[in-house]
C-alpha cells in the first residue's frame, strides 16, 4: 500500500504521466480493478478499514486524529489464527502501536522522506539513513530473509510516498524535473455557481499549494514578492526538509529548485500562468516519488521470483485512496468524487487469477480484509462489513450482488476544509449529501464522468434522486451508521 497514489499515476491505468513497469507487472500477471473505491478518502481511516474490513464509524477511526483502539481484533490476529506469521513495515499512522502482528517496524506519523525515524517492536525510535523508500525496502527484504521459512506469511508493506510534502530521491528528481505533463481539462475550471463544498475547499493548486512548503522553492527567491512571501511555517518546513538531506544531495536539490525560484523571482507569474508552473512542478515531484515506489515493487517481486515464492504468493497493490492531479485545479483527496474516492487495486495470484484480467465491478476497501482472509483460507468474521472478492479473482463469478457503495467523510480541518458528507455510488449515478450545510449533489457518471454538472435540481432526475436517497438510507441502516442523526431530507 502506498500513500495518496492515484491510479492515473500507474501506467497500467494511464500511460500519460509515468511508466511503472513493476507495478504494471502485477496487472499483467493478474487482475486490474477499474472501479475500486474507498469509504472515507483519508489516510488513517483507510488504514483502519484495511485492518478491520469495517467502515470508519465501526472501526472508530473517522479522521486522521483519532487513535485506533488496539484492543480490537484485526486481520493480523485472524491471519495468525489461520497459521500465518504476520508482519507490517512502513506507514502505520494510527496513533497506537500495532497489535496482533508477529513483527512490526513502523513510521511515526507520516514519516520523513530522508533519514526517517522508525519505531521498532521494543518501542525504541531509531533513524534509518537515506531515502525512505529504499530504507523501507531494505527492511522488507530483511524481514523476508529472516522469517520462519517453515510457515506461510502475510506481509503488509506500506510506503510513505507519495504523500506531501513531495520529496523524491535525487536520481528521480534529476529525471523528472525537466519533463512536461499534460494538463487536465478542468485545471482552470471556474467554480462559480458551484455548491458550498466547492467554494469552501482549500485544496486549489494555485491558491493553496505552498511554493516553499510544498514545492521546495527557497524562501529567498520569494521574500520580495509580497503576494508570494512565505510565512514562518513555510520557511520552517522548507528548512526542515532540506536539513534531512546529506550536504552533497542538498546542494543538488537546491540547484534544481533554484530553477523554479528564478522563474518566480524574474517572471512574477500570476493567475493561470502561475497555476501552469505550479502544476508542472507538483507533477514532477509527485511522479518522481512514485518512481521510487515502482523500483521498490520490482525489488520485492524479484525477491519472490529468486526464492521460488512467486507461484504460491498472492501480491496486492493498492493505495489508501486516490489523489487529485490537477482535476478541478485541485490536489489532495477527501471528496466522494471518483478521483479521490477511487483507488488503484491490482492483484496477482498465479494459478488462480487469469493473467491480464480486468474487473469493472464496484469494489471497496472494506473488501480488502475479507479477500485476504479468503485467499489465506481463514474464516471471515460476521462483523466485517466487506465481502470477499475471491470469486471475482478466480473467475467463478463475474458480477457481485452488491450494486451500490457507501461513503462517509467526517474530517473538517483547516488544511483543506472539505465539508463532511455522505454518498452512494452506483454504476450510473452518484448522490452526495453535504449534511452540515444541507446540500445535495447528483451526477450522471455515464455522461459526466468528471462530475462537473450537478443535476440535483433537474426535475428530469427527480425519480433517480428519490431512489438514490432510499438507497443511501438503506445502506446507512445496513452498515449501522447513525451519523448524522435523523432523517435525510
Amino acid at each position: 500500500m502506498s500513500d495518496d497514489h492515484d491510479a492515473d499515476a500507474i501506467s497500467a491505468y494511464n500511460k500519460q504521466f509515468i511508466k511503472t513497469p513493476n507495478i504494471d507487472r502485477i496487472a499483467k500477471e493478474g487482475m486490474k480493478f477499474n472501479k475500486a473505491f474507498v469509504g472515507n478518502s483519508i489516510c488513517s481511516p483507510a488504514r483502519a478499514t484495511l485492518l478491520t474490513g469495517q467502515h470508519s464509524h465501526k472501526n472508530g477511526v473517522k479522521d486522521n486524529r483519532t487513535k485506533f483502539d488496539s484492543s480490537k481484533t484485526t486481520i493480523a490476529h485472524l491471519l495468525h489464527d489461520a497459521g500465518y506469521q504476520t508482519s507490517i513495515i512502513g506507514k502505520w499512522h494510527l496513533h497506537s502501536y500495532p497489535v496482533g502482528f508477529d513483527y512490526w517496524r513502523v513510521l511515526p506519523g507520516m514519516g520523513q522522506y530522508f533519514d526517517t525515524r522508525m519505531i521498532t517492536m521494543n518501542g525504541d525510535t531509531i533513524t534509518e539513513k537515506g531515502y525512505s523508500a529504499e530504507a523501507l525496502t531494505a527492511d522488507a527484504i530483511n524481514w523476508l530473509e529472516n522469517r520462519d521459512k517453515n510457515k506461510p506469511f502475510a506481509f503488509f508493506f506500506h510506503h510513505k510516498a507519495p504523500h506531501r510534502n513531495f520529496v523524491p530521491a535525487l536520481k528521480y528528481l534529476e529525471e523528472y524535473h525537466t519533463k512536461t505533463f499534460p494538463e487536465p481539462a478542468t485545471l482552470y475550471t471556474d467554480t462559480t455557481g458551484r455548491g458550498s463544498a466547492w467554494r469552501m475547499q482549500t485544496m486549489n493548486i494555485l491558491l493553496d499549494m505552498r511554493l516553499s512548503g510544498d514545492l521546495k522553492i527557497d524562501p529567498a527567491y520569494l521574500k520580495d514578492i509580497p503576494e508570494l512571501k512565505p510565512d514562518a511555517e513555510d520557511v520552517a518546513t522548507y528548512n526542515a526538509i532540506m536539513k534531512r538531506m546529506s550536504p552533497d544531495q542538498r546542494q543538488r536539490f537546491e540547484e534544481i529548485y533554484a530553477e523554479r525560484g528564478k522563474i518566480i523571482r524574474d517572471k512574477k507569474p500570476k493567475g493561470n500562468e502561475l497555476m501552469k508552473y505550479k502544476y508542472q512542478w507538483y507533477m514532477q515531484d509527485y511522479l518522481a516519488c512514485i518512481a521510487s515506489i515502482d523500483e521498490s515493487v520490482g525489488v520485492l517481486l524479484n525477491y519472490l521470483d529468486k526464492n521460488n515464492l512467486s507461484n504460491n504468493t498472492a501480491v496486492i497493490y493498492t493505495s489508501d485512496q486516490g489523489f487529485y492531479l490537477g482535476e478541478n485545479g485541485w490536489f489532495d483527496k477527501r471528496f466522494a468524487y471518483d478521483v479521490s474516492m477511487g483507488t488503484p487495486l491490482l492483484i496477482k495470484w498465479p494459478g488462480h487469477i487469469k493473467a491480464g484480467s480486468v474487473s469493472n465491478q464496484l469494489v471497496q476497501n472494506i473488501d480488502f480484509a475479507p479477500t485476504i482472509l479468503d485467499i489465506a483460507g481463514g474464516k471471515i468474521p460476521d462483523w466485517m462489513q466487506g465481502i470477499s472478492l475471491k470469486t471475482l479473482l478466480t473467475g467463478t463469478k463475474k458480477v457481485l450482488d452488491r450494486k451500490y457503495l457507501y461513503y462517509h467523510y467526517y474530517e473538517y480541518v483547516r488544511d483543506h476544509t472539505v465539508i463532511p458528507h455522505l454518498a452512494v455510488r452506483g454504476e450510473h449515478y452518484k448522490l452526495i449529501y453535504f449534511y452540515t450545510v444541507n446540500e445535495w449533489e447528483l451526477y450522471d457518471l455515464k455522461s459526466d464522468p468528471n462530475e462537473q454538472k450537478n443535476l440535483i435540481n433537474n426535475m428530469a432526475y427527480a425519480k433517480t434522486v428519490f431512489e438514490l436517497k432510499k438507497e443511501l438510507i438503506n445502506l446507512r441502516n445496513q452498515y449501522d451508521d447513525h451519523e448524522p442523526a435523523g432523517e435525510l431530507h
